[in-house]
């Protein structure tokens, strides 16, 4: 609401706002007179008072504050109710990633995107793309006795992302690949035939998989991307190590699908490519 507004349609506009806010917060002139430290009467005249002049900010601040609103929003300033705190947490979250396959709050944002394009910057090598044989040896450390029961439940999770109608695409670091086929690094002392089962595994899934199913592969010495997930134009979800950082917004989530989309363009093996590259790091193993 960025129009001009004559003073006396701004001190109705007022009027009506704290009137409504008082509904919904279920408060009444009493109360609201308590909260802010005035006479009853004064908050009789912020309601019914013919005047077209509005009361003082310190007046405004402190209905606003009471009734959990924006003082801009009671002036008619912006459409939109929430203080700034509020919107900010609205928009923005902090959850737990605990050290998991498919954990319960990743699996309830797909369900949410069901439909939607799901664009995917994975921390290693995407789990919905690994053998049964890669997921023991990389979670077993963590899970211990429970993870064959995890494993399971994550195929199932993983077979409903699959069939949910999603178009998937995955932008992956060059590196982290040869990485892979060669073990080193976190991949160090991955087992030769676990890799071959693998790459065979990539190679199959991607070809069978395509389009619905893109995987392009960048390289981090000339684009980088943290770890991020973006579920349609819904939300977007960066991947920080113990939390999950969550925007709901748009203009963050646009900004984000932007990086994506830079990412794809950058990528030097596109989705077309990719099982050739696949079969050459699956040759060079023997």
């Amino acid at each position: 609401m960025n129009e001009r507004i004559d003073k006396r349609l701004r001190a109705d506009l007022f009027r009506t706002r704290l009137g409504e806010a008082m509904r919904l917060r279920q408060s009444n002139q009493s109360a609201l007179a308590r909260d802010i430290g005035v006479d009853r009467s004064t908050i009789s005249q912020l309601l019914r008072g013919p005047s077209a002049r509005l009361p003082n900010a310190q007046v405004v601040g402190e209905c606003a504050s009471a009734l959990g609103v924006s003082a801009d929003w009671l002036l008619g300033l912006t459409d939109r109710p929430e203080t700034a705190a509020h919107m900010l947490a609205n928009t923005l979250s902090l959850t737990e990633a605990p050290r998991a396959l498919v954990d319960e709050q990743i699996f309830q944002w797909h369900k949410e995107a069901a439909g939607y394009k799901i664009r995917h910057v994975p921390a290693g090598l995407p789990d919905m793309l690994k053998t049964r044989a890669m997921l023991e040896w990389e979670y077993a450390p963590h899970l211990g006795r429970s993870t064959d029961q995890a494993i399971g439940a994550s195929e199932d999770r993983m077979a409903w992302m699959r069939d949910a109608r999603s178009d998937y695409e995955i932008a992956l670091p060059i590196h982290e690949l040869e990485s892979f086929a060669r073990a080193e690094g976190y991949y160090r002392d991955l087992p030769l035939d676990l890799r071959r089962d693998q790459l065979d595994h990539l190679i199959s899934v991607t070809t069978q998989l395509y389009p619905s199913l893109r995987l392009y592969l960048f390289d981090a010495r000339r684009v980088y991307s943290a770890p991020v997930t973006i579920l349609g134009p819904l939300l977007a979800v960066l991947y920080i190590g113990r939390n999950y950082m969550v925007f709901r917004d748009t203009e963050r989530v646009q900004a984000l699908t932007l990086h994506f989309d830079h990412l794809l363009r950058e990528a030097d093996i596109t989705a077309r490519a990719l099982p050739e590259r696949l079969a050459a790091l699956r040759g060079a193993l023997g």
